[in-house]
């Protein structure tokens, strides 16, 4: 069994159920004592500014920034950089303990003994 667990969701509003799938996997894992990473990218690159989560709504989901906050709390948030430059957010703007790393660190880590990786 995976020891890790690599999430890149690739959707935000535009798909909110797949986007709602990838941050409940995720908290869930988180929950459950598995080493998380999840990668935003794509439209859910938004997700990494403070209140954005807040203003996502998909009905009998759980709230977006109560998932996002059991990730950050024990998990690892990383948005995309050229998602990030495409959206001209920077460092600067995203929440406290997201990072910002391409695909080079997304290969290592989704390529890591003990890994599974799953794209949303």
């Amino acid at each position: 069994m995976a020891k890790k667990l690599v999430i890149k969701v690739t959707a935000g509003a535009d798909a909110p159920e797949r986007c709602s799938q990838a941050f409940t996997v995720a908290a869930v894992a988180v929950a459950s004592g598995v080493e998380v990473s999840l990668w935003l990218t794509g439209e859910s690159a938004w997700y990494a500014l403070p209140g954005r989560a807040a203003d996502f709504d998909l009905p009998h989901a759980a709230p977006l920034p109560d998932l996002l906050d059991s990730i950050l709390t024990a998990g690892r948030l990383t948005l995309c950089t050229q998602c990030a430059a495409r959206r001209e957010i920077t460092e600067q703007d995203v929440i406290k303990g997201v990072r910002i790393a391409g695909a080079q660190v997304f290969v290592q880590e989704a390529t890591a003994d003990d890994t599974q990786a799953l794209v949303y």
